[in-house]
């Protein structure tokens, strides 16, 4: 027997990715590596801007010391966009970013696509992509769905 087809395209699906693009963003404000590693899939790999390729092992460790308060002292998530395509789901959006170093400040946008793969049951980051966004390309203010000041997430009002 067979076991039932889950719809992924159900608000309720929808719902849960979500959730989980903001579980990724506060793991990796928070340095929170159990969680993270948790929703990770053993194959994980994860490529930079660069081109550069690493393995969940890597990933990881430097997971656990990337996020520093005191010098990334904005992050915000934007323009959040969902594709689910049978068990694969592509998490797209953007973080613009204030870095602060040395009395000077830089700010950016990186956008990522987040890939996950249902498997027994239960949706599993297989790859993350990061590119760099020109400024001609950045979302506006108004697609921002969370803020992080020196990494404390923000309230946001409606």
């Amino acid at each position: 027997m067979q076991p039932a087809q889950r719809n992924h395209q159900s608000a309720e699906t929808m719902n849960e990715l979500r959730a989980l693009n903001a579980r990724f963003i506060h793991n990796f404000v928070t340095n929170d590596v159990p969680s993270h590693d948790a929703i990770l899939h053993p194959g994980f790999i994860n490529i930079w801007p660069t081109g550069q390729r690493w393995d969940r092992a890597t990933y990881l460790k430097y997971w656990a010391t990337a996020f520093d308060p005191q010098v990334i002292v904005y992050w915000d998530v934007r323009d959040e966009l969902i594709t689910i395509i049978g068990d694969v789901a592509l998490v797209r959006a953007t973080n613009k970013h204030t870095r602060r170093r040395d009395g000077t400040e830089s700010t950016g946008m990186t956008m990522y696509t987040d890939t996950y793969l249902f498997e027994n049951g239960a949706w599993k980051c297989i790859q993350a992509q990061l590119t760099s966004v020109s400024p001609e390309h950045q979302p506006a203010d108004d697609s921002i769905i969370s803020v992080y000041i020196e990494g404390k997430r923000q309230e946001r009002l409606s």
